[in-house]
């Protein structure tokens, strides 16, 4: 019972992981942002892309270009009032504490604040 449980939950995160990744892959293609895919987002998201947006709006992010290699990472500076910053890798992982607890822990959240 509890393997089907969990197979049920990775099936679900897989599917809004791909939903997800759509989604972002179409904002990007045309550097725009629709109220649908707002609420997509948001409906996988909630909170979490609510904290994103305020970060983003606030400047908290900087993307650092590494050469001649061309990698990107992200530095984020956190929301608590200690103003933490962080080093996100552009593919599903960040060195914040939210995501070592939320998913990497409990399993329970598809993404953090941090995004790409």
């Amino acid at each position: 019972k509890q393997m089907m449980r969990r197979k049920n939950w990775i099936l679900r995160m897989s599917t809004s992981a791909l939903v997800a990744e759509k989604v972002w892959n179409d904002i990007e293609s045309t550097h725009s942002v629709s109220d649908e895919q707002l609420s997509i987002l948001h409906f996988l998201f909630g909170k979490n892309l609510e904290r994103a947006m305020r970060i983003v709006d606030q400047k908290g992010v900087k993307r650092m270009l590494g050469h001649p290699s061309g990698r990107s990472i992200f530095q984020v500076v956190g929301e608590s009032k200690r103003k933490e910053e962080y080093l996100c890798f552009p593919q599903h992982y960040c060195a914040c504490y939210s995501f070592f607890y939320d998913i990497v822990n409990r399993g329970e959240q598809l993404c953090v604040v941090s995004i790409n």
